[in-house]
């Protein structure tokens, strides 16, 4: 009588929830773009996501999906005002960032030049915790 049409479905049905996967990961060296034998976990992964996702550019590279990488290329060298310039730094690396199903919310940007660098920091809030991370670009 387990499936009695008189039951209720609360009492028919079990919900069960996906538990969270663990976020191993080898940790990259992105400066030499090697890959090193060390196993990273945590946070430390999340950090090393962020910074590959927002340097990777989108579209480029058949490997990822339309949806892995950011567009902030395309700004660069334009000739924008500063409040366009943070408002679509904003977006993009958001958009980049977001994909990341650990990631809830990208958050208190700070832009600054130096010359011809462009240094972005900004707060990532996760579920184990917020992440401050910086990029330059």
């Amino acid at each position: 009588m387990a499936l009695s049409p008189l039951r209720s479905r609360e009492e028919r049905f079990v919900e069960v929830k996906p538990a969270p996967l663990p976020s191993r990961t080898y940790m990259l060296d992105l400066e030499s773009g090697q890959i090193k034998e060390r196993l990273i976990d945590g946070q430390e992964a999340i950090r090393q996501s962020i910074q590959k996702a927002v340097l990777t550019a989108r579209y480029r590279y058949l490997i990822y999906n339309s949806q892995y990488g950011c567009e902030i290329e395309t700004l660069l060298g334009q000739d924008i005002s500063p409040q366009l310039l943070h408002s679509e730094i904003t977006r993009v690396i958001t958009e980049a960032i977001k994909e990341d199903d650990r990631i809830q919310a990208v958050e208190q940007f700070r832009i600054e030049r130096a010359s011809d660098k462009l240094f972005v920091t900004f707060t990532v809030i996760t579920a184990e915790g917020a992440i401050e991370q910086e990029v330059s670009i």
